[in-house]
């Protein structure tokens, strides 16, 4: 039976860190993987620049483009504002490369990777746990379930769902190339060309990658509104088109994200940001706290499991609830979220993509700030 002080299921962004970081202290660390890698992974591909500075390394080797302007537009709205920065805002990425990468430098640092390999039961003691999977029995410490938004180690360990899942559609799309050269200079946010929800164009290195999601959990024809998104960017044509269906939470687990050994990070967590859905800095950043606090705390159980909650409440908790009043103001209150736009739309802008870019934080008090320039929302 192998026996490791550390298993991690899942090699997305906050498995292979988690591993990198405890690897790194000298814990003898698994990450174990469902698929063979390199796999493709459903998602934008969009790395915000404070994700890519949290990492302790280069990433330039598996960065598609760079964007150092993104662009905002408001369906049916006069309103549109543009942000500019002198380091890319947002890093294009695909994921099969980028979590390969990021797996790589796991090993270097002496991580294990156990490939094609499902996690099938799990079994508690007072001293650690027994992983049951399709490759045998696994002994280790401490457990953390970085496997997504569908999280089996979740499930095994007892967690009921709480977090909210939204529904989105993705494509990877090639074009015409006067079509790809006019819509590959910026990144692209139209917000409102969904319900409750936005389209982006992320544009990579051949083609673009085109989606559409809403932030309320609803029953909706997400096809109707990329065929009209389509339109909007006047995509006449298309060379070849690959679709994805996927689930992202975009609120954290209401209970607790660590328990038993077993600890949380991810979007197996919930840690998406309500606002823009994107998820990979925040599974980057949290892979490495589940990590220190249990490398930090290893022989003391309940000291790692509230070192972890006190560092998710500086790091992530408090900038996600903030960004959940923002994206309720934005997505369910549009007249109000136009009345704001209008006194303070470029200030906002220039805000959030300070806040993006790991330059500021969320204030904690802006709930009360907003209502006091709106006096509607104390009725809220």
């Amino acid at each position: 039976m192998k026996e490791f002080d550390i298993a991690i299921i899942g090699s997305g962004p906050s498995g292979a860190m988690a591993a990198y970081h405890a690897a790194k202290k000298g814990k003898k660390v698994v990450i174990i993987e469902k698929e063979k890698l390199p796999r493709y992974k459903t998602c934008g591909g969009g790395l915000v620049y404070r994700g890519r500075i949290n990492l302790p390394f280069s990433i330039e080797e598996v960065v598609e483009k760079e964007f150092y302007e993104l662009e905002v537009f408001f369906e049916k709205s006069p309103h549109f504002f543009t942000a500019k920065r002198n380091e890319p805002i947002i890093s294009m990425v695909m994921r099969d490369s980028f979590d390969q990468f990021l797996v790589n430098k796991a090993l270097e640092q002496g991580a294990h990777i156990i490939e094609q390999t499902t996690m099938e039961g799990l079994v508690k003691s007072e001293n650690g746990l027994l992983l049951k999977t399709s490759g045998g029995d696994i002994k280790c410490k401490y457990l953390i379930g970085a496997d997504g938004a569908l999280s089996q180690t979740a499930k095994f360990g007892g967690w009921k769902e709480s977090r909210k899942l939204i529904p989105a559609l993705e494509f990877e799309v090639k074009v015409p190339e006067n079509d790809f050269i006019r819509l590959s200079k910026n990144v692209r946010f139209d917000v409102d060309a969904v319900p409750n929800g936005y389209a982006w164009c992320f544009p990579k290195n051949g083609h673009l990658s085109l989606g559409v999601c809403t932030l309320k959990k609803q029953r909706i024809d997400l096809k109707k509104y990329y065929k009209d998104y389509l339109k909007k960017l006047e995509i006449n044509e298309i060379l070849e088109s690959e679709a994805h269906g996927f689930q992202i939470p975009v609120g954290q687990r209401k209970d607790v994200f660590s328990k038993d050994r077993i600890f949380l990070s991810g979007d197996a967590a919930g840690f998406a940001d309500p606002l823009t859905a994107e998820g990979i800095s925040n599974a980057i950043l949290s892979g490495e706290l589940a990590s220190k606090a249990i490398v930090n705390n290893f022989e003391n159980e309940k000291a790692a499991a509230n070192a972890y909650r006190q560092l998710l409440d500086q790091r992530i908790l408090s900038e996600l609830n903030s960004s959940t009043f923002i994206a309720f103001i934005c997505y369910a209150q549009p007249a109000i979220r136009n009345m704001l736009l209008s006194k303070y739309g470029q200030r906002g802008c220039e805000i959030l993509t300070d806040i993006f870019m790991g330059k500021k934080a969320f204030p904690d008090d802006l709930k009360n700030k907003i209502k006091k320039r709106v006096p509607l929302l104390k009725f809220i």
